[in-house]
């Protein structure tokens, strides 16, 4: 379904991630309106809702009335002013997140055309784990993969081998 649609790369490492850490059994709250992450989630078999768009910063009901055995958030909690807030009120005991990690050679994401569409936060690997070992989740597993682009210039050279995005599992233990 999303084999030949961008950021195909972003997608496949993503599923296979899941896939190896929860069963299609396992039902899947999902931070963020439907996209195409939890869309492909659904193709492959899980139960997957979503938030409704809500400002997760301001509400977090969606969170404790959830009867999901994980919660996903992929690219979702650097736009948030306390994710710490969010991932400490999850109920799930299993969590797969990923993240845009922070690039020494550029600034942080902000679109200049939707004000929703910026980057509070970009992590660096360590930030986010204590993040989350503070929110009181233990990481079972983590990767970390790379973002090139077709483009030319030094900032696409160093995307080759800078490792862009960061997902992690983690539980509560």
């Amino acid at each position: 379904m999303y084999e030949n649609n961008y950021p195909k790369k972003r997608y496949k490492k993503t599923l296979k991630f899941v896939k190896k850490h929860l069963k299609k059994e396992e039902s899947i709250l999902d931070l963020g309106i439907i996209n195409p992450l939890s869309e492909l989630l659904q193709s492959e078999g899980w139960s997957v809702k979503n938030t409704q768009g809500e400002d997760l910063d301001l509400d977090i009901s969606s969170l404790k009335t959830s009867k999901a055995t994980a919660v996903t958030a992929f690219e979702i909690l650097e736009h948030l002013v306390s994710p710490f807030t969010v991932l400490q009120q999850i109920k799930a005991k299993k969590l797969i997140v990923s993240i845009p990690l922070k690039l020494w050679f550029s600034g942080a994401y902000r679109s200049k055309t939707d004000l929703r569409d910026r980057h509070f936060h970009e992590f660096e690997d360590w930030q986010f784990d204590w993040l989350l070992e503070k929110a009181g989740w233990t990481i079972i597993d983590r990767e970390k993969w790379t973002n090139p682009t077709k483009k030319i210039g030094i900032r696409p050279v160093l995307r080759l081998f800078t490792p862009r995005y960061y997902i992690v599992y983690a539980e509560r233990i």
